[in-house]
């Protein structure tokens, strides 16, 4: 026992243990992103909460995209992409941009200069190019420089214990 009182689990990250490794991950509250592309037969997105900032000069942010993605292939050769913080209100924007989500069906967008959909009223937006890529186990690390960025007032929506949620500070 810990002090407290308070039971610790330890256990080996390997397959046997899989769920615990991710239930401890869960315990990391995120924030909620879509990325977006222009797809080949139009606009794709996909909801990922694998976002970083990696550098100030130049500016540089991260992302992860898991190589079982039915569309890995197109958001891993994607020379631009946008990612948009999500906010409180946009709580039904993750499960749309899931795997089995309506995605751009019925959605009101515009492209940026690259083409790129772009999702109205997202807290902040980065325009991006892809700088690298690195191999990250069953993901593919993408490191994005920043073209331009765009920021509105309001709340994050928060992602931890496979729940959304709210910060309450």
């Amino acid at each position: 026992m810990a002090d407290g009182g308070i039971q610790t689990t330890e256990v080996l990250p390997d397959a046997a243990n899989a769920r615990v490794f991710r239930d401890a991950l869960g315990r990391f509250a995120t924030g909620v992103t879509v990325v977006t592309i222009a797809g080949p037969d139009g606009p794709m997105g996909f909801t990922a909460n694998s976002f970083a900032s990696l550098s100030l000069d130049p500016a540089l942010v991260l992302w992860s995209l898991a190589r079982s993605s039915r569309r890995f292939a197109h958001f891993a050769e994607a020379r631009h992409y946008a990612i948009h913080i999500l906010g409180q209100d946009h709580s039904d924007l993750p499960a749309r941009f899931s795997r089995s989500g309506r995605g751009f069906e019925d959605l009101d967008w515009q492209p940026n200069d690259e083409g790129v959909p772009i999702l109205p009223g997202a807290l902040a937006r980065f325009d991006c190019s892809q700088h690298a890529t690195h191999d990250g186990g069953d993901h593919l690390i993408i490191v994005g420089q920043v073209l331009r960025l765009a920021l509105e007032e309001g709340d994050p929506l928060v992602f931890a214990k496979g729940r959304y949620g709210r910060f309450d500070g």
